[in-house]
């Protein structure tokens, strides 16, 4: 039997029948014998909703402030209305899913991270009620897996149930990649699945033509130090390598079109870019 876990943001959700498509391939290889736990985002959603709040996003570097009113707006996003709608969309591709969040049983235990260095800045940036993940307590997602379900899980985490006195344990904003890699690894699960918005890594980032089949630590550093490997995708490339260190046996960067997920999960570099040990 094969484990993976796949993450998804609040763009995949929101085109309804991307979303559907996903959980078909996520359904036919889960009937193959896979187990899976769906891992969302849903940046695109709170942004629409902080915009017809009247409330402004603010970002750093292309990462979410979270002051407690954003907080607020995410809590309503990830574990309401996307949460919901990825369930909905998993009924209908015949998926048996059940949505938790990160906050339930304490699967993903969190604390304030401090301040941070971010290139451009003068000062280190504080993100505000942004979670570090500290621990993960997977029993809610192995029971679900027991019973034949398909975990749904959001990227809000929790503080350790320790430092709670008379009040909640807080909850913290964490990025939906993070949750997912550090779950896949903590689960040592065979695939971990990154859908984004181009088809794999790319050796000239504007021609989709040029997806790159399979990466290893070696040839990654050198795509990276030739500048090969750009923005945003450095630091998702590098800390998909991280998480192979603890465990995970490949992970896989990929789009989001019908057929994408079932093909690279059964051929590994036919359809994304498979990132494997040397």
């Amino acid at each position: 039997m094969k484990t993976a876990v796949l993450k998804f943001g609040g763009d995949v959700v929101a085109e309804t029948a991307t979303l559907i498509a996903v959980l078909r391939d996520v359904q036919a290889l889960v009937e193959e014998g896979w187990r899976f736990v769906l891992v969302h985002g849903g940046g695109p959603q709170a942004s629409e909703l902080q915009a017809r709040l009247g409330l402004a996003t603010l970002k750093v570097a292309g990462r979410r402030v979270t002051d407690a009113t954003t907080l607020q707006v995410m809590k309503q996003i990830l574990a309401g209305e996307v949460s919901v709608d990825v369930v909905a969309a998993a009924r209908a591709a015949k998926l048996r899913a059940v949505g938790i969040s990160g906050v339930s049983d304490g699967l993903i235990s969190a604390t304030r991270r401090p301040p941070i260095d971010v290139p451009g800045e003068d000062a280190p940036v504080d993100f505000g009620l942004v979670g570090e993940i500290t621990e993960v307590r997977a029993h809610a997602v192995t029971h679900l897996w027991q019973g034949g379900f398909t975990p749904v899980v959001n990227s809000l985490g929790v503080a350790p149930e320790s430092v709670a006195k008379e009040a909640a344990c807080e909850v913290f904003n964490i990025n939906a990649d993070t949750v997912a890699s550090t779950l896949a690894a903590h689960l040592e699960v065979d695939h971990l699945f990154l859908m984004t918005g181009v088809p794999g890594v790319l050796r000239d980032k504007d021609d989709v033509s040029t997806r790159i089949e399979r990466l290893t630590p070696r040839e990654a550093s050198e795509a990276i130090a030739a500048g090969v490997i750009v923005d945003g995708m450095i630091p998702k490339v590098q800390e998909a390598f991280l998480r192979l260190e603890q465990g995970i046996s490949a992970v896989h960067i990929l789009g989001a079109g019908p057929g994408e997920l079932a093909g690279e999960a059964r051929t590994p570099g036919s359809r994304g870019t498979a990132l494997v040990s040397e």
